[in-house]
């Protein structure tokens, strides 16, 4: 089995983060810091002797491994900003994980267009079309309508890799 590097994997966690409205349209861009990260899920003994699962910064990457891309993001003006977007997209080592939050906005054909997973379908070269599945999913996108001064929150989504 190969595995993958973390570089990678990080570059892909930082994701795009784009104002929801052109630049052109806004008369400063919103002093929002975005910054990624990626854990890694690791099964330990809870205090009640089950199961636990612990969040732990990843040193390698095999296939059928699970990790959890994340966003933290702060406002850091004295104003609102509404309408932010953040999106990630997913590099192809991994597919989204099938327990992913069914609400999330994802992307099937790289950003053009967007929707909830169970919305989606995929168009084969013969002009058949199929529902889309967590391994087509190319993107992943949060708008948040509203960001406060001095507000802090983070978005995450779990991914495996392939």
């Amino acid at each position: 089995m190969k595995s993958i590097t973390k570089l990678m994997l990080v570059c892909a966690a930082a994701g795009l983060v784009v104002p929801a409205l052109p630049l052109a349209a806004q008369d400063t861009p919103p002093a929002v810091t975005v910054n990624g990260d990626i854990k890694a899920e690791k099964s330990v003994p809870g205090p009640d002797g089950k199961p636990a699962v612990q969040l732990v910064e990843p040193e390698s990457f095999l296939p059928g491994d699970r990790l959890l891309f994340g966003q933290n993001y702060t406002n850091s003006s004295a104003e609102v900003v509404t309408n932010f977007s953040i999106t990630n997209p997913l590099p192809e080592a991994v597919r989204l994980a099938p327990d992913a939050d069914p609400a999330l906005e994802v992307s099937v054909d790289g950003g053009k267009t967007w929707g909830r997973l169970a919305a989606l379908s995929i168009t084969a070269a013969d002009g058949t079309s199929r529902p889309a599945t967590h391994a087509d999913v190319t993107h992943v996108r949060w708008v948040l309508a509203t960001i406060a001064p001095g507000a802090s929150g983070r978005v995450s989504f779990p991914v495996i890799i392939r």
